[in-house]
């Protein structure tokens, strides 16, 4: 199609899933609140103020005139973009896929099929270990002082914890995807395994907003497991590409050509006729050429 086509088409489906978001966040918001208090479960609440004193509950709060408003706009925004990715997801693949090749249209399905259990799973973890987290850092308040937490702050921090979990169970998924495509092989990624389980510690304790080693075990031993699962999945695709390397192309496929420069003998003098004098030679050629 010609460039004002592909513009046009785009255009149609960014406004498919605009709408899609749009509507799903009106119906969230007539359910604001029970999205919120969902959302704000993971808070050990006191029942007054009396009650909150040291570190055993907190109050959950508006701080400031216009919370409750930007907070329900925050909740109802972000179910819309959760419940609707399906229609604006395809809508998304529905422009991309037409430029794909066979090949890159599998290796998608697989990824994808991959991805979503991967990423609804991190984020599962990182709701369930939020409590204890969360009362790990409230254990932090010493006598005679009282916690009084912003929704709005408790969920930045739910939704946080929830990114950063699903995102960081997508990495051996990411080494697959490039050993898959032949940039690492899964011998690299055994020698790499001690600097990699370091480093996914490491990451554990910077990534996870709270500062307590549950939510950085929470999050680096499920990670150091999956690593190690794509690390069993890369040998094996090693050896199937072995396999098929030495048993050579199919019938249906070309063979590879060997495009390496040869190197070219030397050009041999021709001696000149004896009728072609020098006086009738212009620049190297005979007055008939």
């Amino acid at each position: 199609m010609p460039l004002v086509e592909h513009l046009r088409e785009l255009r149609n489906r960014l406004a498919k899933a605009v709408l899609a978001i749009v509507v799903v966040m009106i119906v969230a918001a007539f359910y604001s609140e029970q999205l919120m208090q969902f959302l704000a479960e993971p808070v050990p609440k006191c029942e007054d103020l009396a009650n909150s004193d040291g570190g055993n509950c907190a109050i959950v709060s508006f701080n400031t005139l216009t919370s409750p408003f930007t907070t329900t706009i925050k909740v109802s925004l972000m179910a819309g973009l959760i419940v609707s990715s399906p229609v604006w997801l395809y809508q998304l693949w529905a422009f991309i896929a037409p430029g794909l090749h066979k090949h890159e249209k599998k290796y998608t399905y697989y990824f994808v099929s991959a991805a979503v259990p991967l990423f609804v799973g991190g984020a599962y973890l990182s709701y369930v270990i939020l409590p204890v987290s969360i009362k790990v850092l409230l254990s932090l308040t010493p006598g005679g002082s009282a916690n009084i937490l912003s929704l709005d702050e408790v969920l930045d921090f739910t939704i946080r914890m929830v990114l950063v979990f699903g995102l960081a169970f997508e990495l051996p998924l990411l080494l697959i995807m490039l050993n898959l495509v032949g940039i690492v092989s899964g011998h690299r990624m055994i020698g790499w395994w001690r600097g990699v389980v370091m480093g996914v510690f490491v990451f554990g304790a910077v990534a996870t907003p709270t500062t307590d080693p549950v939510g950085m075990i929470a999050l680096s031993g499920p990670i150091i497991v999956l690593y190690f699962v794509a690390v069993a999945i890369s040998l094996l695709n090693d050896k199937r590409r072995a396999r098929k390397e030495a048993e050579g192309p199919a019938d249906d496929e070309a063979s590879e050509l060997d495009l390496t420069p040869e190197s070219i003998e030397p050009v041999e003098p021709v001696a000149a006729l004896p009728e072609q004098t020098t006086k009738d030679r212009v620049n190297g050629y005979d007055d008939v050429t």
